[in-house]
């Protein structure tokens, strides 16, 4: 159970990390909570990893980069094994001469762990990543498939019994099927141990299932920070409600007030209500989002009232299996998607077949007010 009202176990303080001339990191700044599942997510190059690097102590801020913290202490010159962090490498990093059990230990010798002690420690780790020593610890890492090698990294790491584990896209590497089901064994790992986690990865669907809070990054910093439910349902900026989920992006000009909201009007003359935000003011341009789950279609002249509509004619119906994308084309070479859940298209198909004429339809309330970049 994450503590909101705890000191953070770890905190960046505008941290920023220059290459060369190029900037990695951009003066970002974040606190991570104890036992927190927190994701720094986004796309390749945006500074995600050196973040992480940054933690771990295998980067170190700038002179006049700002401060990391972990537990309060200023860390920006500590060593990787002064932290007592633990991590899981992209490439799991095993001894390809080490059987897995000697694999797992090396940490605990290292830091000068019991002989004695060393055993069952490994068992118990191993025991947390669901693989049976007496079946998978004498082997060696090329003896075991890619998940087993994922559960040997993260069992070496566990082992240590670190207050903050790091995980660099542990899962990169294996098929989508047992990825699923290691998502689901990491979170719950996570709430077991009372473990903080902060997890690297690219993946929307990983950052959305498994975390408590994530950082979204974009270009060097922090673009937004919030629960998924906060990402996904208010993103901040065009780059977040589109590398997060999918969006349709619409252009308008705000007109005047009304109740509940905002009029604006697109370069075609249609007419949309918008909710309140901080960035809206009459005759300003405004760019909102709305996710295709939250739209319908309907007959042009069967939009309910008080809803926004933008009419065009269906392009393409797509299957994709738990839902059908509805693709519309829009005047002015624009288009805007609409998942429809899919009930079964032997007995319940939708009505809705490439030319027809239709409205694309939404509450207002759904309308994602975006802010500039």
């Amino acid at each position: 159970m994450v503590d909101a009202d705890a000191a953070p176990v770890v905190e960046f303080r505008r941290v920023s990390k220059t290459f060369g001339s190029f900037r990695a990191v951009r003066d970002i700044s974040f606190e991570i909570r104890k036992g927190e599942f927190f994701s720094l997510l986004g796309p390749s190059g945006c500074g995600k990893t050196t973040t992480l690097r940054l933690l771990a102590g295998f980067e170190s801020p700038d002179e006049d980069g700002g401060e990391v913290r972990l537990h309060g202490d200023v860390v920006n010159k500590k060593r990787p094994y002064e932290r007592r962090l633990a991590m899981v490498f992209q490439n799991y990093a095993l001894f390809p001469h080490l059987t897995v059990e000697r694999n797992i230990a090396f940490g605990l010798e290292m830091r000068g762990a019991s002989k004695s002690e060393m055993p069952d420690r490994v068992v118990a780790a191993m025991s947390m990543v669901r693989l049976d020593a007496k079946t998978f610890g004498r082997r060696l890492p090329a003896q075991l498939s890619g998940g087993q090698r994922q559960r040997v990294a993260l069992a070496r790491a566990l082992v240590l019994e670190p207050s903050i584990l790091l995980l660099d896209e542990p899962l990169g590497a294996i098929d989508l099927k047992l990825r699923k089901e290691m998502q689901l064994e990491l979170k719950q790992l996570n709430e077991q141990l009372g473990t903080t986690f902060v997890y690297v990865t690219h993946d929307q669907e990983e950052a959305l299932t498994m975390s408590d809070r994530i950082a979204v990054m974009d270009n060097a910093r922090v673009a937004q920070l919030g629960s998924p439910a906060e990402i996904y349902e208010n993103p901040r900026t065009r780059f977040v409600a589109k590398f997060i989920g999918e969006s349709n992006f619409v252009e308008a000009t705000v007109s005047d007030r009304t109740e509940g909201g905002w009029r604006a009007v697109t370069a075609h003359g249609e007419h949309l209500i918008v909710p309140d935000h901080k960035t809206i003011a009459a005759g300003r341009a405004v760019c909102i989002a709305v996710r295709p789950e939250w739209l319908d279609i309907v007959r042009p002249d069967a939009v309910p009232a008080g809803e926004n509509a933008l009419t065009g004619a269906v392009r393409d119906v797509l299957y994709m299996g738990e839902t059908l994308h509805v693709l519309v084309a829009l005047p002015g070479d624009r288009s805007m998607t609409v998942a429809l859940r899919n009930e079964g298209q032997f007995l319940r198909p939708i009505p809705w077949r490439r030319g027809d004429e239709v409205a694309v339809a939404w509450m207002p309330v759904d309308c994602q007010v975006l802010e500039e970049e």
